[in-house]
């Protein structure tokens, strides 16, 4: 396998672990922002009982929020796939794109034009300073991963794609794909 450095677009899979970390435990993360000034990403699968109108009021549709990450969790972002709807979007890879103007977002969907297959919301985001990724990276707390289809991202179910990313990297960590997350429950 070779060694992917991190950038804009890839994904960080956990490292299983017996221990508790409660905010990346078996998280999948994708990289929206990689610099040597630091990195942002969004936790893929880890989702929060909250959906849209539990947040905006006057949005009565029922998109399913995600827990972005520990930072900045009082902030609403979101990912999609068409930029051609939703002015100001930044490129995070082929086919996906991290935010843009909200105001057309909401319009969209009060209008019935954009569904939950084109769009993901998250509450925070996971961000590392400088040095803080690659730090974590040396200490085997992450695998850095590509995604086949980038676009099948805001799609995929969130219930086994830790457990999928562990299938494909082989070896030993198909072992722990089938790990229960508490080990007392073995």
């Amino acid at each position: 396998m070779i060694a992917l450095k991190p950038e804009k677009g890839l994904l960080l899979v956990a490292e299983p672990t017996i221990i508790g970390d409660t905010s990346f435990n078996r998280s999948v993360v994708l990289l929206a922002e990689h610099s040597e000034s630091g990195s942002i990403g969004f936790i893929l699968n880890k989702i929060l009982d909250f959906t849209l109108k539990d947040l905006i009021p006057g949005l009565n549709k029922s998109f399913k929020i995600y827990n972005g990450g520990p930072v900045e969790q009082d902030n609403l972002y979101f990912i999609h796939k068409i930029p051609d709807l939703i002015p100001d979007s930044i490129e995070i890879a082929n086919g996906i794109y991290w935010g843009g103007n909200f105001e057309v977002v909401k319009e969209l969907i009060l209008s019935d034009l954009i569904t939950d297959k084109e769009i993901r919301f998250f509450l925070g985001y996971s961000g590392w300073d400088a040095e803080q990724l690659t730090e974590e990276l040396n200490s085997n707390s992450w695998i850095i991963t590509e995604h086949q289809d980038t676009k099948d991202i805001i799609e995929r179910s969130y219930r086994s794609f830790w457990k999928d990313k562990m299938m494909e990297l082989g070896g030993s960590y198909v072992l722990w794909s089938n790990a229960p997350e508490n080990p007392s429950y073995n």
